[in-house]
């Protein structure tokens, strides 16, 4: 989760590496854009304030560049600002957004532009509601709504470096991320979350096509992946942080993830521990913690506990699986 610590560091130091860049000549952008989305992306323009629907919308679905189609922003992550223009918390993934001091109209701000293609998006600043405070401030005519059909769930179950690595192999999953989540501590370390006093759990966040794999699926998967029936503890891993977890972004997940549960007791002696707890931030852990399986795939750990992990998953979730 990025913090204006991080926006200021991007805006002094320098911004992080973009996915990928899409150049254009000015010909070619004036005759892919409207006037009007022109003005604002490739001149710097601003929309007048509440002249866009897209402040009062909320529906579940992703944000995109106007010019070049890079995913910016999730709804879940949009708010009602009371300024006129759409605002967010955070971007769809740290590297989408660039950053850069902008001194015009006698004030200092830092204005956001698309990190793929240089577009004018507007500004961030620090006004913003918790944990991170931000305020992504957006012209309405630089963003296009994306079909809803990606979305994003939140598991914790045990160590992330064994659910990331399963939640890779299933068809319709776009990106699993290792983080913290379900706890207090803004940003915290990875240190800190192994102490057990900041409430967090280790969890991954998956990007998912709906259209491919559904959230009640991943749901059963993720309660047939691990002993959802153990307090605290994912074999040898004990403590808080180790525990069984849905973190849900919705009414919707929220009463799915419930169905689940209840259907699933059934094959189980003891009762099911999960907790089903409503989402509010999610931490990206270190970048040592990212694809550790499939950086590491030598490492001791990954031969002793996470290479039998996945032979299992493979066998109970073959339908599922990447081809």
């Amino acid at each position: 989760m990025l913090r204006w610590i991080d926006v200021i560091r991007f805006t002094n130091q320098g911004n992080p590496e973009p996915d990928r860049i899409v150049r254009k000549t000015d010909e070619e952008w004036r005759t892919q854009l409207t006037d009007e989305q022109y003005r604002v992306t490739r001149q710097k323009g601003t929309e007048r304030a509440f002249s866009s629907p897209m402040c009062s919308l909320f529906e579940p679905g992703l944000y995109a560049c106007v010019c070049c189609d890079t995913l910016l922003f999730d709804s879940n992550e949009k708010f009602e600002s009371g300024t006129g223009w759409p605002s967010f918390t955070q971007p769809f993934k740290p590297n989408a957004i660039a950053y850069h001091g902008d001194i015009s109209h006698g004030m200092y701000r830092i204005e956001t532009t698309c990190n793929t293609c240089g577009a004018h998006l507007g500004h961030v600043f620090p006004d913003g509601p918790k944990p991170n405070g931000l305020r992504y401030c957006m012209n309405a005519v630089a963003l296009k709504k994306v079909s809803k059909h990606l979305q994003k769930a939140v598991f914790g179950g045990g160590c992330f470096w064994c659910t990331e690595a399963m939640f890779q192999q299933l068809k319709g999953v776009v990106s699993v991320e290792s983080g913290y989540s379900g706890g207090d501590t803004v940003n915290p370390s990875y240190r800190e979350v192994c102490t057990g006093t900041t409430g967090h759990a280790e969890v991954i966040q998956i990007t998912f096509d709906a259209n491919e794999i559904s959230f009640e699926d991943l749901v059963r998967i993720h309660l047939g992946s691990h002993d959802p029936t153990l307090l605290n503890q994912q074999g040898a891993d004990k403590g808080t942080q180790y525990r069984s977890i849905i973190l849900t972004h919705d009414d919707e997940q929220k009463q799915t993830a419930e169905k689940v549960i209840a259907e699933m007791q059934v094959g189980y002696e003891k009762p099911i521990v999960t907790e089903i707890k409503p989402f509010q931030a999610f931490y990206k852990a270190e970048d040592k913690h990212q694809n550790y399986y499939v950086d590491n795939p030598e490492g001791r750990y990954c031969q002793m506990v996470i290479d039998p992990k996945l032979q299992k998953f493979r066998t109970l979730f073959a339908d599922k699986l990447k081809p």
